[in-house]
């Protein structure tokens, strides 16, 4: 089993800057693809970023060019650097690995006003 805490939210100005980080706990021999998803109110939850354990990565077409995924393997740590933000990334961060079964942490708030 896999427990995931995330860290890193809050408000920001549109056109600012956020790291969110996330980290693993447990069975963690077992994770290979970390990541993050959003849920904005009354949107169904959606994939911001992934990345694997050997490094390969993907975004959503929305942040792709703003928003940088990395990962600490020695940390068990994925993190997702956020710049040039928009009011429309306001939303509900989850970060998300993928074992045996996939694992959510609990959700960090990200706001960003206009």
């Amino acid at each position: 089993q896999v427990q995931l805490v995330e860290s890193g939210g809050g408000l920001v100005q549109a056109g600012g800057s956020l790291r969110l980080s996330c980290a693993a706990s447990g069975s963690i021999f077992s994770i290979n693809t970390m990541g993050w998803y959003r849920q904005a109110p009354e949107k169904q939850r959606e994939l911001v970023a992934g990345i694997t354990r050997g490094g390969s990565t993907n975004y959503a077409d929305s942040v792709k060019g703003r928003f940088t995924i990395s990962r600490d393997n020695a940390k068990n740590t994925v993190y997702l650097q956020m710049n040039s933000l928009k009011a429309e990334d306001t939303a509900v961060y989850y970060c998300f690995a993928d074992s045996f079964r996939r694992s959510w942490g609990q959700g960090t708030q990200v706001t960003v006003s206009s």
